[in-house]
């Protein structure tokens, strides 16, 4: 499971425990507020995933203005989706257990740091100059890709902190049963152009 995927879960699971009704057992509530969650943060998911695939898909050896155009517009959907996730998982309150408001907190930071580092990387990607077909322009874009994919992948080891937490123990448990948050896992990214 990709760490968007791990985040999208993890708000979506927020979400329905603030919406569920109080005579409900601890368990029912915490079931409750993943539905919910889940049910909100669905298609961010999706969206995330289709992303992380187009990164992955995207050929290493293609043209360089397609390699940029397509990792610009993925960037910008991990970005997007991110801060999105974030917004439903502070509106959703945190989960009915008990830290529950550190765990939503951390991965509420977790995620809009992760969107902002998103957001450097298409700015990043962007700035390259693609055009350039010139063997000393298009040794410059590839070092400029490698850079770029080297900050991909640290990105990605930073997202596994506190939304870790929240695909722990009961609150996990509770994301996991629920279907709007069973989306395939998505390669890794890095064998792609960025």
């Amino acid at each position: 499971m990709n760490k968007k995927l791990a985040a999208a879960l993890s708000g979506g699971a927020v979400l329905v425990l603030a919406l569920s009704g109080c005579g409900d057992s601890d368990e029912e509530k915490l079931d409750n507020w993943a539905k919910s969650l889940c049910g909100q943060i669905q298609p961010q998911l999706e969206k995330s995933v289709k992303a992380q695939q187009t990164i992955v898909s995207t050929a290493a050896d293609g043209k360089p203005e397609e390699i940029q155009k397509a990792d610009s517009e993925a960037f910008k959907a991990i970005s997007d989706a991110d801060k999105a996730i974030a917004g439903a998982l502070e509106k959703a309150g945190p989960p009915p257990v008990d830290n529950g408001e550190k765990i939503q907190q951390d991965a509420i930071k977790d995620l809009n740091e992760t969107s902002k580092s998103y957001e450097k990387l298409k700015k990043d990607i962007d700035g390259l100059d693609a055009k350039d077909q010139s063997p000393d322009g298009l040794k410059e874009f590839s070092q400029g890709l490698q850079k770029v994919a080297d900050d991909l992948g640290k990105i990605q080891q930073q997202g596994d902190g506190a939304l870790n937490a929240l695909l722990e123990g009961e609150v996990g448990a509770a994301i996991k049963k629920q279907d709007g948050c069973k989306a395939s896992p998505s390669p890794a990214p890095g064998g792609s152009g960025a």
